[in-house]
């Protein structure tokens, strides 16, 4: 089957492919923009965590956590050692792999979209130098949870099969005789 169109159409079906080419390459030139932005979000994001989160965080544990961890060490020491060797053996290397490769996937795929609608513009390609992967603080954040959950775990392990550590509201009264 053969479609004949007429000679206005075909301009038509032109016109609405160079719109659409047009369209297409000012989208990806917009999603480049917004990479950008999200990962200057990211830095402030972090400039955030470390000079507010943290050292509120910090203080806090100091206050609220350390007087029980003091009080129950053995039994914490044991499950931070159990904690570390998970987090060291099992959740670093999965975490940095996973965040390495979906990192660079990201960069490939906005590198290659953005160098062909820079093409299709008439505009020359941009040619990046290697640089090293901005991987580093979403690798210190996971480790950072991860060694929070770790501690966590450790401390309710500790206290869930320890009894004897809590104290009791009341007193005891003597009974009745």
């Amino acid at each position: 089957m053969s479609l004949s169109l007429s000679r206005k159409q075909k301009k038509e079906l032109k016109k609405l492919q160079q719109s659409a080419t047009q369209l297409w390459e000012a989208q990806q030139v917009v999603a480049s923009g917004a990479a950008d932005i999200a990962k200057k979000a990211g830095h402030q994001l972090e400039t955030f965590g470390r000079k507010q989160v943290a050292p509120t965080v910090e203080e806090k544990y100091h206050e609220y956590v350390e007087p029980y961890v003091d009080r129950a060490r053995p039994y914490v020491e044991r499950g931070v050692k159990t904690s570390k060797k998970f987090i060291d053996h099992s959740v670093v290397p999965v975490a940095g792999t996973v965040v390495g490769k979906a990192l660079s996937a990201w960069d490939v795929a906005n590198d290659t979209r953005l160098n062909l609608a820079r093409t299709r513009a008439g505009l020359p390609e941009i040619t990046k130098k290697k640089k090293k992967s901005n991987a580093g603080p979403v690798v210190a954040i996971v480790l950072g949870v991860a060694a929070a959950a770790g501690v966590l775990f450790a401390a309710w392990q500790t206290l869930r099969a320890d009894d004897e550590l809590w104290v009791a509201d009341d007193p005891l009264a003597a009974p009745d005789a």
